[in-house]
């Protein structure tokens, strides 16, 4: 594995976790009322071209780190439509 495809792993990791507390806080309070549903759709557009992009160009930091917040993003949209609001 060449040094800048770890570069490319590091970033995937970096991207994949900045939503892992998101998703842990809203599991625990049952609350996403602050969470736009608006940017969680923007968002899943986003990461599924992105997905898209690095598996057409088989990009596997691309494939990863999207995979994983697409799941996310997608964890977040379903916790948006049923959690009940404050």
């Amino acid at each position: 594995m060449s040094f800048i495809e770890i570069l490319g792993f590091v970033g995937a990791f970096l991207s994949s976790v900045t939503f892992i507390p998101q998703v842990i806080h809203a599991w625990k309070t049952k609350s996403v009322g602050d969470l736009s549903l608006w940017m969680i759709i923007i968002l899943l557009g986003n990461v599924s071209t992105w997905l898209t992009y690095g598996i057409y160009l088989h990009l596997r930091p691309v494939i990863v780190a999207n995979s994983i917040i697409l799941a996310l993003a997608l964890l977040m949209l379903y916790f948006k439509l049923t959690f009940k609001k404050a």
